[in-house]
């Protein structure tokens, strides 16, 4: 699997390459991949919550080759995001996903003070979201007591703060976050809620609606993916036996629903005679099986070893675009189970990134960008 993932890994990296200067001359942030040329945010612009896995990708590549083309790349758009966090008028949660993969990445990889100034700036952003009744606010508008399963990835932003600074107040309130999450959002066998609607006044929770799953109830595929490699990266950072056991738990439960082909269905109670699929969720949770392979008994960490090699190969095999005239590479990408707004069954660049990281995790590549675990 090592040789197949480093040429898999390579192969991406090579259209990457050539396709790259296509975004730069258009000056945007790519969302997804078409025809010829790519696609940008659905919404929101440059403030969308997916712009910072085009520089992650980038900084993937420029890790594994050193070719300076991937590094000016993800700089280009790190300004274009940076002058998002200028603005702070339409950021949310999801400035982990936005600003650890690109300012933070960057001074991760080449010591940039300026980038680390940035990637705090978000820190302090992500940080004011928290509500004082344990739970980090995802939205705004009208939705002071919505919180997200999602959130449990950025909450990477707020380890990285703590240990940048020194200042302890950042991981705190990621650990009350997540302590939310794990008795709210998880369920006894694994599966997780998307969305929790509380009491902003008083932290009751009042309501679990569907979200980008497929019904309340149901489990949204890359919901538990979120979960799984936020719980597994939280343990990491801190070292609490219960985000290992919550990261366990719920790694079971994803692994007894990979299709048979080792794609991903979009929702894993969605009705049988529906084909939707997110191969993001699959990729994603590889990633988080990957990590969490390591730090389990061997007899578990082969279950999740082979239940990763499971989905990584089928990515590769029967979802990959290798093609000159496209862009991306991974496909059957879906954003919402009943939204196709933002895409159902096509390449999408968040999909590609968490492709990449699997596979540089398995070639021995990855730079791990989310956090730099504890000595």
């Amino acid at each position: 699997m090592q040789t197949w993932a480093k040429t898999t890994f390579d192969w991406m990296a090579d259209k990457y390459s050539r396709n790259l200067r296509i975004a730069a001359e258009e000056e945007m942030i790519p969302y997804a991949g078409g025809h010829g040329r790519w696609q940008g945010a659905p919404y929101d612009g440059n403030s969308w919550w997916t712009g910072g896995f085009w520089p992650g990708l980038m900084w993937h590549f420029y890790a594994a080759t050193g070719d300076e083309a991937f590094l000016l790349e993800a700089r280009r758009v790190e300004k274009l995001l940076i002058n998002e966090l200028m603005t702070f008028e339409k950021l949310n949660h999801d400035v982990g996903f936005m600003y650890l993969l690109s300012c933070g990445a960057d001074y991760k990889l080449t010591g940039d003070a300026i980038s680390a100034r940035h990637t705090l700036h978000a820190a302090t952003l992500l940080a004011g979201r928290y509500n004082p009744n344990g739970f980090i606010r995802a939205w705004d508008q009208d939705r002071a007591g919505w919180s997200i399963i999602d959130s449990m990835m950025n909450l990477c932003l707020l380890y990285w703060a703590t240990k940048y600074t020194g200042d302890p107040r950042f991981e705190q309130i990621a650990c009350l976050h997540a302590d939310t999450t794990l008795r709210e959002f998880v369920r006894e066998d694994g599966s997780c809620y998307h969305i929790v609607i509380f009491d902003p006044y008083t932290g009751a929770a009042l309501e679990k609606p569907a979200g980008q799953g497929y019904a309340a109830g149901s489990s949204w595929s890359r919901g538990q993916a979120w979960a799984l490699y936020g719980f597994t990266l939280t343990y990491m950072a801190t070292r609490h036996a219960r985000y290992l056991e919550a990261a366990c738990r719920i790694a079971d439960y994803f692994v007894a629903h990979i299709r048979s082909d080792g794609l991903t269905d979009s929702d894993f109670l969605q009705p049988r005679d529906v084909e939707r699929i997110d191969n993001i969720a699959g990729a994603c949770a590889a990633c988080g099986l990957m990590e969490l392979e390591k730090l389990v008994d061997p007899a578990l960490s082969v279950v999740y070893h082979a239940a990763a090699e499971k989905m990584l190969y089928a990515l590769g095999e029967s979802s990959a675009d290798w093609t000159g005239g496209t862009m991306g590479v991974l496909q059957k990408c879906t954003a919402a189970y009943h939204d196709d707004g933002a895409g159902r069954h096509i390449n999408l660049v968040y999909g590609d990134y968490f492709f990449a990281e699997a596979l540089a995790k398995r070639n021995g590549s990855d730079p791990m960008l989310w956090l730099t675990e504890r000595g």
